[in-house]
């Protein structure tokens, strides 16, 4: 086990926001997921607060006034941006749209108790290592968390997640557990199950960090069965107590560990991409494939180091290639 630092990756999506660490209490663009039966309720609320509206590509409309962008996209993604965006937030957005107090009032619905929190990044990329993070918090660190707008890393552009992880590490106490692709296959095919390995994995970097810190709760995100997680840790002979819960990245303590283990991924994943000269690509996308039939056509051998075997876009670029999954 061992921490992962910062760097930087500039790659955006279309939905992401522009992120930056000069305004951590309060986020530069603020973004949520509206259910489509508020879409019109949302459109009457802009007009009727004296927005202009437009049409972009992708959304259902772009609303605009003195400091304040409203975006809803068509996925139902909804971003508020500008100077002046947090009084429209605080007093229209959340109370007549959201019914929530999440942003204005973040501390509202946060569970304080100290905890460790576990989530990994990685499993379903073809590419790249799998990387599981613990963090410690306690209500000192949590209301840290808060302040840095911590949430769940999906929620996040490579890019903030990167910003991010050092401030949560100088924030808590922390593992990560970093599997490179050949560690992991020689340890998938020792458990013959992910479920089963996920476990081994989470009561590692449980273990680890309930020893320095002597917290014995944590709190998972739900993958599998709980006994899994339970019986890795009894075996290591840790008496911690374990709760795991479905939607755990709503914790802001399994936010963060999420955080750290995305970092990790994202440079894992481009180590491993220095000796081709291109980035190895996320996921387990046609383009996936294709470029591993790139790296097996080059060197077979190599794509062994780089993936995860057990993964079905091995076995079909294996067919082409003289080297098994063994």
């Amino acid at each position: 086990m061992y921490p992962v630092s910062g760097k930087e990756n500039i790659a955006f999506s279309e939905y992401q926001c522009s992120d930056t660490l000069e305004s951590m209490t309060k986020p530069a663009c603020f973004s949520t997921k509206l259910s489509k039966d508020k879409f019109l309720k949302l459109k009457d609320l802009v007009l009727d607060q004296g927005f202009t509206l437009s049409i972009p590509q992708y959304t259902e409309f772009q609303a605009r006034r003195d400091g304040v962008t409203v975006t809803l996209y068509s996925s139902g993604k909804l971003t508020v941006q500008g100077k002046n965006k947090d009084d429209f937030i605080t007093f229209y957005l959340e109370p007549e749209i959201l019914e929530t107090v999440e942003y204005s009032y973040p501390e509202a619905n946060v569970d304080f108790k100290d905890r460790i929190g576990v989530d990994e990044a990685g499993k379903g990329d073809f590419f790249g290592p799998l990387c599981i993070s613990a963090v410690y918090a306690n209500e000192g660190s949590i209301k840290q968390l808060l302040e840095l707008g911590i949430k769940d890393s999906k929620t996040l552009s490579d890019k903030r997640a990167l910003l991010l992880a050092p401030k949560i590490r100088d924030a808590t106490a922390f593992e990560t557990l970093v599997l490179r692709p050949e560690k992991y296959n020689e340890l998938y095919h020792r458990f013959g199950n992910l479920n089963k390995l996920l476990a081994w994995g989470h009561a590692t970097v449980i273990d680890s960090l309930s020893q320095k810190t002597g917290c014995m709760f944590a709190t998972i995100d739900q993958f599998g069965h709980e006994y899994l997680v339970s019986t890795a840790l009894s075996r290591k002979n840790a008496a911690i107590k374990l709760q795991q819960q479905h939607k755990g990245e709503e914790d802001i303590v399994i936010a963060a560990a999420s955080i750290l283990a995305r970092a990790a991924f994202l440079q894992g994943i481009e180590a491993l991409s220095t000796p081709f000269g291109f980035s190895l690509p996320k996921g387990a996308s046609s383009t996936v494939k294709q470029v591993a039939k790139k790296i097996a056509v080059k060197d077979p051998s190599l794509l062994k180091t780089v993936c995860k075997t057990h993964f079905k876009t091995f076995a079909e670029v294996s067919d082409n290639a003289s080297f098994d999954a063994d």
